[in-house]
């Protein structure tokens, strides 16, 4: 298989598609901690109220919050799920933010989906996810994309309808086209099965650090099977940066940005994966892929929602420097062409 990040194109040439969720956040915070209202003994008829003092409602779903990222740097991405009749005015954002959304697919019966998150001071979150038309999203068929666009480099299968993920995938593998599996969310309600059909022959496997474990016990292979099955396997450790493994070499530690503050843990794994996917399509190694990826985190930690940070350019590359150092930043430097200077 043609690993992934060998691409000689210009990196506006590499299209890559975003399959996913589209959704409107509905952001709480809670003053305490959940745990403090846990009773061990009573675990199993939990009943609770947790009264909330901020409501945020903001933009988001997994794939319009990396083609959002994708976007801030100036790498435009072509972005694929389904919405309801309500989406007019995200629709005008994220266009306004050089995302392709001719093949958002819009829902006739259902609203657009809705994400309800709460997050306590400890930065613990409780989520609810409505599908709404994301339900449709197993109706889209990925060839109309690609022939629309001139043929697609890079599928990104990000949590989604879990019926679209595993078409997605499938029509991936019989066409041939590099895919990224994200399963994340969507790991507690496939079974073992359904992860290894998503799984299998990815060129990129995302997760945080506690998926990577369930993502093992449920497909029953264990982490050098998997490293055997997909061409680089991710895996985000929060404050710890992230690593990356492929088959064969020696994992490579990235270290995260430092954060002036944190507001907001909702959408920084996506932010991490418009950086990434951005970064490859420039043609830039993993390790410097994963940094564009810490970089663009950090900016998202900082803002209140998952597509309300700014990139400036100027700023971020001073911000990279200062992190990685003059040298990396003199690489990424030709390719970042955020909006704002």
């Amino acid at each position: 298989m043609k690993q992934p990040d060998d691409h000689d194109e210009e990196s506006d040439a590499v299209r890559i598609a975003v399959t996913g969720s589209i959704a409107t956040d509905h952001l709480m915070t809670f003053p305490g901690r959940f745990t403090d209202q846990l009773l061990p003994d009573q675990l199993d008829r939990v009943s609770l109220s947790f009264l909330v003092d901020e409501l945020e409602i903001r933009r988001g779903g997994i794939a319009a919050n990396i083609c959002f990222g994708m976007g801030s740097l100036g790498k435009e991405s072509i972005l694929v799920g389904s919405v309801g009749d309500d989406f007019a005015d995200y629709r005008s954002w994220l266009e306004r933010h050089t995302v392709d959304t001719a093949s958002v697919h819009v829902s006739e019966i259902h609203h657009t989906a809705r994400f309800l998150c709460t997050t306590d001071q400890d930065q613990n979150q409780i989520a609810t996810f409505y599908a709404g038309a994301m339900s449709e999203a197993r109706s889209i068929e990925l060839r109309p994309v690609a022939d629309r666009v001139g043929g697609l480099d890079l599928v990104v299968v990000s949590p989604n309808d879990p019926e679209a993920m595993l078409r997605h995938t499938d029509e991936c593998r019989d066409r041939g086209i590099p895919f990224a599996a994200d399963p994340s969310q969507q790991l507690a309600r496939m079974d073992g099965a359904d992860v290894r059909r998503l799984i299998d022959g990815a060129a990129y496997l995302f997760s945080n650090e506690y998926e990577k474990a369930l993502a093992e016990e449920k497909t029953g292979w264990s982490g050098e099977e998997i490293l055997s099955r997909v061409g680089v396997r991710v895996t985000t450790l929060g404050a710890k940066g992230v690593v990356i493994d492929r088959q064969g070499e020696e994992g490579v530690h990235v270290p995260c940005v430092q954060v002036d503050s944190v507001v907001d843990p909702t959408g920084v794994g996506d932010a991490f994966r418009a950086g990434f996917l951005s970064a490859t399509a420039w043609g830039l190694p993993l390790e410097r892929a994963a940094q564009v990826g810490n970089a663009i985190a950090a900016h998202a930690l900082e803002a209140a929602g998952p597509q309300e940070y700014t990139l400036g350019r100027r700023a971020f590359l001073d911000r990279f420097a200062a992190a990685y150092g003059a040298d990396a930043a003199a690489e990424i430097e030709p390719h970042v062409t955020c909006p704002t200077p």
